[in-house]
């Protein structure tokens, strides 16, 4: 009797247990091996990889911080200090890249001119530093703002502040989440996926839009030269 009530106690315990794959049980492996450190390498590999979701392993963390496995401060440093140390990359490829070699990739491009790049280069030097602290709260857009504060070579220190806060406040919201929540962190994830999808969809409208725009203006330029020539 005795036996058979820890048995079923046992097996409701590992009920409750979430069960892991894919993203989720890649960084909870690194979790288990190297504590808060590997939270901290899983987050700084989704800034270079931003189809590795933070908002699967920051809650993750926080809920693994719940049961004592790991310390929620500890939590809260080394996955901010990821988040820097893969800003700071994708700011090193903007650099790199540069102006002349950004503008040149745009001429290669479909409907994008050089002029793009200068309207980019007038609005990033106006909104630059609220771009990169906001940035690094909106899913895709928190890795990728990144490139462009490397091209127009923003000041480092100001970059590296503004990328901080901005990630301490993300990262400080998914970890505490996790952590109130407990087993049921995967809720977090849901909702989160949700802005995401909006997001995504925003951006997809924005660039029908864009094209659309491009193809009728490039359309009507070619009739008024075509008009222009007859008349000659």
């Amino acid at each position: 009797m005795i036996v058979n009530l820890v048995s079923v106690s046992a097996a409701s315990a590992s009920s409750d247990e979430p069960q892991l794959g894919g993203v989720a049980g890649w960084a909870a492996g690194l979790m288990e091996s190297l504590g808060a450190v590997g939270a901290g390498i899983a987050i700084a590999l989704e800034n270079l990889f931003p189809p590795l979701p933070s908002e699967v392993i920051l809650p993750l963390a926080g809920f693994t911080a719940s049961k004592g496995s790991l310390s929620i401060v500890a939590v809260l440093i080394w996955t901010t200090v990821g988040s820097v140390v893969g800003a700071l990359a994708l700011y090193g490829v903007g650099a790199v890249l540069g102006r002349d070699r950004t503008v040149a990739l745009a001429n290669r491009i479909p409907l994008v001119k050089a002029s793009d790049i200068e309207k980019t280069e007038k609005w990033f030097a106006k909104h630059g530093t609220k771009a990169v602290f906001f940035g690094r709260m909106i899913p895709i857009f928190r890795s990728m703002i990144s490139v462009p504060a490397g091209v127009e070579r923003m000041p480092l220190p100001v970059f590296l502040g503004l990328t901080t806060l901005g990630s301490a406040i993300w990262n400080a919201i998914f970890v505490f989440a996790g952590y109130g929540l407990g087993a049921r962190w995967q809720q977090v994830t849901d909702i989160v996926s949700m802005y995401s999808k909006g997001v995504l969809g925003i951006v997809a409208l924005a660039l029908v839009v864009f094209l659309a725009f491009r193809l009728t203006r490039g359309t009507g330029t070619r009739r008024s030269r075509t008009r222009s020539r007859r008349r000659d």
